[in-house]
């Protein structure tokens, strides 16, 4: 019996130091990674999320931006950085949905080389039209349309986005014919639209509630099972009759990391950013920038994610877009 007491000591010395090695994170500065230049509304998250992290975590949390390609070449970064916890990726849903399919040769695939830590946010976005076009509501403007083939283009902040997804399926289900218009951004198209070069778009709250509050944009209808808060006489398309899926799907703005981070530091991630969500300072910020604020658990962000796919991807399809 004697003689099991030193295995014992060492057992339990192992389990401690084990114990201590989950509870080590983080060692260092933690970066989190996004796609874009700074200062749009996805700059702003991250920002917001990296102060209430830093506060939450005793280390520091910086924001990176590594734009370009669509997204890739944030996303890539993060996918193949060590999976420690240490380099996160705060990512729209195109870079990890649409382009799958738009992309005939993507470096990396979300579905094996990241992993969810949470739902950060939803973005809400509304059809907009400039003042100029003679509609008031969905179904009028399907009419406008349809009276003058060729006038009417739609912009979009590239080919799959969600914008470019609505007009493909507005031509080929009412027998419309509009031009579509990609852009870099939702800044310059926004400035395309003010001018009326393009009449309508489908974009954020964030960036168009300014210009349709100030009445140089009309809202027709907003995307989404609910309507919007920052717009609530805004009805959605479904209320207006129109329930398909292209109008009804909302992806979210989520916080991922490296697949194989560990089981713990993820799941610490997780209620670290759901408590920073939570806070009431943090929840204004969020709620002026546009969106609705969500910080759900990893579990419940991959089953967002794995539900929210298929959709996203075939909606992708149908637009008979792929790129190089």
């Amino acid at each position: 019996m004697k003689n099991w007491r030193p295995l014992l000591g060492a057992a339990f010395a192992l389990a401690a130091i084990g114990a201590g090695a989950q509870t080590a994170y983080p060692t260092k500065p933690v970066r989190i990674v996004v796609q874009y230049q700074p200062g749009g509304s996805t700059d702003t998250l991250a920002r917001i999320l990296a102060e209430g992290l830093t506060k939450r975590l005793g280390q520091p949390v910086v924001v990176e931006n590594r734009s370009g390609a669509g997204g890739i070449i944030g996303t890539d970064y993060v996918a193949k950085s060590p999976a420690d916890g240490h380099t996160l990726l705060l990512t729209v849903p195109g870079p990890v949905t649409a382009n799958l399919a738009l992309y005939k040769k993507l470096s990396y695939d979300p579905r094996t080389e990241l992993r969810m830590v949470s739902d950060i946010v939803t973005p809400r976005m509304v059809l907009a039209v400039h003042p100029s076009v003679p509609a008031k509501d969905f179904k009028s403007l399907i009419e406008a349309v349809r009276k003058e083939p060729g006038k009417y283009a739609m912009g979009s902040w590239g080919p799959g986005t969600q914008p470019h997804q609505i007009q493909v399926y507005m031509d080929k289900s009412y027998g419309l014919k509009t031009l579509h218009v990609a852009y870099k951004g939702e800044g310059p198209m926004s400035i395309d639209l003010l001018g009326n070069v393009i009449q309508m778009t489908v974009g954020s709250t964030t960036t168009l509630k300014p210009h349709i509050a100030a009445g140089k944009l009309r809202a027709l209808a907003v995307a989404g099972t609910r309507r919007v808060q920052v717009l609530p006489e805004v009805p959605t398309f479904a209320e207006q009759g129109y329930k398909e899926p292209v109008y009804a799907i909302t992806g979210s703005i989520s916080l991922m990391a490296p697949a194989k981070t560990p089981e713990a530091v993820v799941e610490r991630l997780g209620r670290e950013v759901a408590a920073v969500v939570r806070e009431p300072e943090a929840r204004r910020r969020i709620k002026e920038l546009g969106f609705e604020p969500q910080g759900n658990t990893p579990a419940e962000a991959a089953a967002a994610y794995q539900a929210f796919l298929p959709i996203a991807l075939q909606l992708t399809r149908d637009t008979g877009v792929t790129l190089d």
